[in-house]
């Protein structure tokens, strides 16, 4: 793997590195929406989101087109909704692996 490609992936990763960006991204998965709709969808302080969105577009994870008076956000490319879905899937398998262990850890206890 070449080292620019490794760059643009830390890149995107760092784009996503908040909980309230993931968000953005999760909603707008679904749909293009406006500055507005999505701050009021995600229950965001205006500043706060309008910093997530600036952070989003400069690492080219959303894209912006202005009608009028309204700015609409989409995302740059839908298979991210995938990567974040392969991500979710990863979360519930170490979290299965967690409980199998905690059951384990159980048992051994109630034979001491």
């Amino acid at each position: 793997m070449t080292n620019e490609l490794r760059l643009f992936k830390a890149r995107i990763f760092q784009g996503l590195a908040h909980p309230t960006r993931i968000a953005i991204v999760e909603a707008l998965g679904e749909r293009e929406l406006p500055a507005g709709k999505l701050i009021q969808k995600l229950k965001l302080e205006q500043a706060n989101a309008s910093q997530h969105l600036s952070v989003l577009r400069n690492r080219q994870v959303v894209v912006a087109r202005k009608a009028g008076n309204q700015v609409y956000y989409s995302l740059r490319d839908p298979v991210l909704v995938e990567v974040l879905a392969l991500l979710r899937d990863y979360f519930y398998s170490h979290l299965a692996e967690s409980a199998t262990l905690l059951r384990e850890i159980k048992k051994d206890d109630k034979k001491k």
